[in-house]
């Protein structure tokens, strides 16, 4: 039977044995030499960092005159921000948008026609959709359209735009408003009171006109505009004489 070599004590940091006796065949570690250590022997020894901050420092005297310049410079107060409603309208508009409302036969075409200003139609935009201004069974395609093309009047910064329809409820005027607040343009509307009478007269004389029934049905879904709504400015046009 063979007897075990007896190992040598394991001598390793890993052990927790630090500070035991070094074995005899093992060399003594390197330390490092630097030839200016002797230059630098006769000169006071900086204080190690443990004393470093241990001293207190003396107190800086900012008259005194020093190498550099020192500047106080105050910082000015913060203004609370705005509402963003507050803001916006403090804001100058980006151009303007103007909506006829009115039944036919109350004027609206004239008047933009008395001031040079030819307007977003919708029975223009029926004659080039479909060659006929009297065509009314593609509402929803002739208004979409002509919604495309204000948005695209507005994306060319346009400064002045006019719609040119009867817009006779509140909820076809909303999405006209929603539309022009939502570039930054200020929303006017131009109201035509004129009496229903007078209106309806109109109409007949007309080489293109509407039904008596319908009339009267337009008549009576119109709804005179309101500041609620959204319009900054609102124009109301009567006939002479009336009212």
């Amino acid at each position: 039977m063979r007897r075990r070599t007896r190992r040598a004590p394991n001598l390793s940091e890993s052990t927790g044995k630090i500070g035991q006796e070094v074995p005899s065949n093992q060399l003594a570690p390197l330390v490092p030499h630097y030839p200016d250590e002797a230059a630098a022997a006769p000169r006071s020894a900086a204080p190690a960092p443990s004393q470093r901050h241990s001293q207190p420092r003396p107190p800086q005297d900012w008259g005194s005159p020093a190498p550099g310049r020192l500047e106080v410079e105050t910082q000015p107060e913060i203004t609370p921000l705005a509402a963003p409603e507050a803001q916006a309208s403090a804001l100058a508009p980006k151009g303007y948008v103007v909506l006829a409302i009115g039944l036919p036969g109350s004027g609206k075409t004239t008047w933009f026609n008395r001031r040079g200003v030819t307007p977003l139609s919708s029975d223009l935009l029926r004659n080039i959709l479909f060659d006929d201004v009297e065509e009314q069974r593609f509402q929803g395609l002739v208004f979409s359209t002509l919604r495309s093309m204000l948005r695209a009047r507005l994306i060319a910064k346009m400064p002045w735009n006019y719609v040119d329809a009867t817009n006779l409820s509140i909820h076809e005027r909303r999405q006209w408003i929603k539309m022009a607040k939502s570039f930054g343009y200020e929303v006017q509307a131009v109201f035509f009171d004129v009496p229903f009478e007078v209106c309806l007269e109109r109409n007949r004389q007309r080489d293109r006109s509407v039904s008596d029934d319908m009339m009267s049905k337009m008549a009576e879904k119109l709804k005179p505009p309101a500041f609620e709504e959204g319009f900054a400015k609102i124009t109301v046009v009567r006939v002479k004489n009336a009212v």
